[in-house]
């Protein structure tokens, strides 16, 4: 329980910084044998109790824009998740991997509701403020995005949901801290490096195939002063002297090339900061100087967890969303919920 608190913790940084249900659908193996004669009805009976109890689950949700709760479908609502995070254009398998993540986050958020709400939210267990919980279309919103497409990319969604509405991937019988990000650098971070804590399952792995997403590399270029702004803007203190090619100094790496602290004048500052500071894709950059500067940074995202343009094409090479899912957070397990 410990180390689940330090995680919620941690998450909540996340989310500031930036995510009892039987499945309908999923196939199983052949039974064996002795178990062939169980009848069509009652195979069907299952089937309805486990429609209906996906039906009935709902998710309470603060409306930001009216200042009211309302009572989401589970369903709806991981619809509406997945619609507002991931090209509807992606693989099915990968619309069932980011189906899971966002369940999964709306779950492990509404145990921490229970425990201990919070009085912003007025009763509900999370909010639809994507600057503080996981973004979530309504299907006005999802029509508006959509546009002429909307019919297409929403059904598509909506069954790659369905077939993976009661499953979550969990930890120490809890349900995980599911982040995830657009790209990596070609690998993935670990929570430890980004958020300064272990997360057993949000370690680095390989993503190589994120090296061909649109924009992996984006350059940026910054006069002198546009510099000095900026970082005097965001660290007051900062003293950064007189010779702008000495402003920046060598980069301290991780494996997966994410800055993990910088000299930025008289101070050191992480990766993390700098991205914030300056608006980059990531903390995964180098930075060179010729009368100006230029940043370029690969990937997009804070790279913990699935990187979706990864799981996309694991997907197009032909892995499952379990697949998926164990890749990018490995040693944890799918756990139906309510079992």
């Amino acid at each position: 329980m410990k180390s689940y608190i330090s995680a919620a913790l941690i998450f909540a940084l996340l989310l500031v910084s930036i995510p009892a249900i039987p499945l309908i659908g999923e196939k199983t193996a052949d039974k064996p044998s002795e178990k062939a004669a169980q009848t069509e009805e009652t195979t069907q009976k299952t089937e309805a109790e486990k429609e209906t109890a996906v039906s009935d689950e709902t998710y309470i949700v603060f409306d930001i824009s009216t200042g009211k709760t309302e009572e989401i479908p589970v369903i709806d609502y991981i619809v509406g998740a997945v619609c507002a995070e991931m090209p509807a254009t992606f693989e099915t398998e990968a619309l069932k991997a980011q189906a899971v993540a966002a369940h999964t986050y709306a779950e492990r958020q509404k145990q921490k509701a229970l425990t201990t709400p919070d009085p912003e939210l007025n009763g509900a267990y999370f909010s639809n403020d994507s600057t503080k919980y996981q973004a979530y279309f309504t299907e006005s919103q999802a029509r508006q995005y959509y546009g002429e497409n909307y019919e297409q990319y929403a059904e598509k969604i909506r069954k790659a949901a369905e077939a993976v509405a009661d499953e979550i991937l969990v930890y120490n019988d809890e349900p995980i801290i599911a982040a995830f990000h657009s790209m990596s650098s070609g690998k993935t971070e670990s929570a430890e490096n980004i958020w300064g804590s272990e997360i057993e399952y949000l370690v680095s792995v390989e993503s190589k195939e994120d090296k061909t997403a649109p924009k992996y590399l984006e350059e940026y270029s910054f006069t002198t002063d546009e510099m000095r702004k900026l970082l005097e803007t965001a660290f007051e203190d900062i003293k950064l002297g007189s010779e702008p090619e000495k402003w920046f100094g060598k980069a301290e790496l991780s494996d997966a090339g994410t800055v993990l602290g910088m000299p930025v004048g008289d101070m050191t500052l992480t990766g993390q900061e700098i991205r914030t500071a300056l608006s980059l894709r990531s903390a995964a950059f180098e930075v060179k100087y010729d009368k100006g500067f230029a940043i370029t940074t690969k990937g997009y995202g804070h790279a913990v967890g699935m990187s979706q343009y990864g799981a996309n094409a694991m997907a197009q090479e032909g892995s499952t969303y379990k697949e998926i899912l164990a890749h990018y957070y490995p040693g944890t397990e799918l756990e139906r919920v309510g079992s």
